[in-house]
């Protein structure tokens, strides 16, 4: 890889799962890999401040060692008792807004020495928000980044300038359309997401419980239509290993940022060239067998719905493969995690069977 080639990172939301973007700036510090420019969504924008004001990955490592669930989930208990269903949210600001501010300070986005983009939108418009553009640089990072963080209903809205803004993820989690317009070279974008792993009973229960998840249903399927027929510069996707892990789970600090590490380190690796020579389109792209269990096979007809290219019936209503043998991006094979009798399984064409 050559050190100075210029590219955007692009870091997404995904609650606590975020802590894998520290991860993901460990790799490629140590490759000498350097962001033109670093785009952030709720708190991949803290992270991605964090960066730019020059905090160094090592102490924001440590950092998020530290981190407790108090020192960002304090019940709004008068609010929620005394106005009810007027509360605007379930959760204080003041223990999050404390934290950005030990990270960031007061500095404005012309202070900083590197260049960021903050995703926020405007909650009484619904516009789009992405404070560090010009003309939005004199703003305190600090209070975009609160704005970024605040999924509605588990944060309140954040003023600025008279104005209430909430986490840029309910328009785009995984802002690569400003990244793409704004930035220079290629996009490695950083997905914590992901949502292929089923959640269990206990693990759905409670209002906190039940809205993350579905709001992880929501951000998957937003980046996986976002991106499907991308036309944009070479796009590097990056997707840690942590849809098992909660968005709001404090007890696996080490091992999303292990897990940031690994897939970042991995998928530089497979490109096997500078980031700033590959082709356009989405990268990596893996060659997979797709197998079908016909045991479990139903004959539902989901798969053919969703990839007629490659799935039909048989003559006894089984699903059948027609082209075993695929090229994927990160994002193919929705058709593998929808299948509902798990019917449906991928390899790598040269594994042994």
């Amino acid at each position: 890889m050559i050190p100075d080639s210029p590219f955007t990172l692009v870091l997404s939301g995904g609650g606590l799962k975020g802590l894998a973007h520290v991860g993901v700036l460990k790799a490629l510090e140590e490759r000498a890999l350097v962001p033109s420019l670093v785009v952030g969504s709720s708190i991949g924008s803290l992270i991605g401040a964090a960066w730019a004001a020059g905090v160094p990955v090592r102490q924001m490592e440590a950092r998020a060692r530290l981190i407790r669930r108090k020192d960002v989930f304090q019940v709004a208990r008068a609010d929620v008792a005394l106005r009810r269903l007027l509360a605007p949210s379930l959760y204080r600001r003041e223990p999050l807004e404390a934290l950005i501010a030990s990270l960031v300070g007061n500095a404005t986005f012309s202070d900083l020495k590197r260049r960021l983009l903050v995703n926020t939108v405007d909650l009484h418009s619904g516009m789009q928000v992405m404070w560090g553009l010009p003309g939005l640089r004199s703003t305190k990072v600090a209070d975009a980044v609160a704005a970024s963080c605040a999924l509605p209903g588990i944060f309140p809205p954040r003023e600025i300038n008279g104005r209430d803004y909430v986490d840029g993820a309910i328009i785009e989690n995984l802002p690569v359309r400003m990244a793409a317009s704004l930035g220079e070279g290629p996009i490695l974008a950083v997905n914590v997401a992901a949502m292929s792993v089923r959640r269990s009973a206990l693990e759905t229960q409670g209002f906190a419980a039940t809205y993350s998840r579905g709001i992880e249903i929501v951000m998957q399927t937003q980046i996986e239509t976002q991106l499907r027929d991308w036309k944009g510069p070479p796009l590097v996707l990056v997707q840690p290993k942590v849809e098992h892990i909660s968005m709001f789970a404090f007890d696996k600090t080490d091992e999303l940022i292990d897990a940031g590490y690994r897939a970042t380190a991995n998928t530089l690796d497979q490109l096997g060239t500078r980031l700033g020579g590959i082709a356009r389109g989405m990268h990596p792209v893996r060659r997979l067998r797709v197998l079908v269990d016909e045991e479990r096979c139903v004959g539902c007809g989901s798969c053919v719905v969703q990839a007629p290219q490659v799935f039909r019936l048989d003559a006894k209503g089984k699903a059948e493969v027609m082209t075993p043998v695929q090229s994927w991006s990160p994002i193919d094979g929705a058709y593998v995690l929808n299948c509902p009798t798990y019917a449906i399984s991928v390899r790598p064409e040269d594994s042994a069977a």
